[in-house]
């Protein structure tokens, strides 16, 4: 069963390099002379089945980030169809849905709301959550005064507390200390024996090769290559030597 599938999926953007008055950009937009847009994807299919683990990888600028917030219901496409099958829990970008000014207590319990858990379930898990960001007596501290070790510590705690259907993860393991890093991966593995799928952007080869079985190869927006994950990194690092 396919958890994720994209159907034809285009995505641009509007480029903000001039300012205009609110009036010339309404006048634009209503004649279509609205023209100055980036297209981060372009055409793109392709699925996940239950328990796969998929790197995307590209130059910066080839549609990556664009295509996990899809996935992750953070932006819509302009053409085509996403369909997700499951819960999805993304670490798209540190401290993305984290309040600064709020407690790291305060911050668990607000995403686990985002979710839909009720206080029971927050709590049962709570301990949980702070024994594997290790954060310790810092979970009563505001967000702000975390380092962005810390930050990614408990960004990633709740993120595999949360029993999703499919882990997004965008160059979040390069931040924190080695033992933390060693101990996130040895929790994705496990992740991965449950049947999980994980979707994972990094530009490390070496970590990438030990996490994933295929791999989608992002060039301009276009999908250039999909398939195992050593031949399509093989082929990109070819690319780029070139």
């Amino acid at each position: 069963m396919a958890v994720i599938e994209f159907q034809g999926v285009s995505k641009s953007f509007q480029r903000h390099a001039q300012r205009q008055l609110l009036r010339s950009r309404i006048r634009a937009m209503l004649t279509g002379q609205l023209k100055d847009r980036f297209q981060a994807l372009r055409n793109v299919s392709f699925r996940v089945e239950k328990g796969e683990s998929v790197a995307i990888v590209g130059h910066n600028g080839a549609g990556k980030s664009t295509l996990l917030s899809l996935i992750a219901g953070l932006a819509i496409p302009d053409e085509g169809a996403v369909h997700i099958n499951g819960r999805v829990s993304a670490l798209l970008e540190l401290g993305s849905g984290f309040h600064g000014d709020l407690t790291g207590r305060e911050n668990v319990h607000l995403n686990a709301s985002l979710i839909g858990w009720d206080r029971k379930r927050t709590t049962e898990l709570f301990d949980a959550v702070v024994e594997f960001s290790g954060l310790g007596e810092f979970i009563e501290e505001p967000l702000r005064t975390y380092s962005s070790g810390m930050v990614m510590r408990l960004a990633f705690a709740v993120a595999v507390h949360i029993d999703p259907e499919v882990l997004l993860l965008d160059e979040v393991l390069v931040v924190g200390d080695q033992s933390f890093q060693v101990k996130c991966i040895d929790r994705i593995r496990e992740f991965r024996r449950q049947g999980r799928s994980l979707i994972a952007v990094s530009h490390a080869p070496a970590l990438v090769r030990s996490l994933c079985d295929r791999a989608l190869w992002l060039d301009h927006g276009e999908l250039v290559m999909d398939g195992d994950v050593n031949s399509v990194i093989d082929a990109y690092q070819g690319n780029i030597v070139r």
